[in-house]
């Protein structure tokens, strides 16, 4: 199956990528949580091209103004990776 590139809702996003699958990094007591906290999970790790940002929140659009705002700051134009379900 092959990727697909969306278009950002607005200028001030980042473009996104959807892909079959990503590790999922919310525990099962995030979960019980929702109405109390936003959540979010990062994995940092170090490759040769880069520094990779692995996120995981329950919501979603959070996560994305976090990581827009990190590109932004650094003039980074990085493509966000997205699944359709969790």
């Amino acid at each position: 199956m092959a990727d697909k590139l969306l278009l950002p809702e607005n200028s001030d996003s980042l473009p996104r990528r959807l892909v079959s699958q990503l590790p999922d990094l919310m525990q099962p007591q995030d979960y019980r949580e929702t109405g109390t906290k936003k959540k979010i999970r990062l994995r940092l790790t170090i490759t040769e091209q880069g520094i990779e940002i692995l996120g995981d929140a329950l919501h979603a659009a959070e996560l994305e103004e976090l990581l827009t705002a990190a590109a932004r700051k650094r003039d980074l134009l990085p493509v966000l990776e997205r699944t359709l379900c969790g």
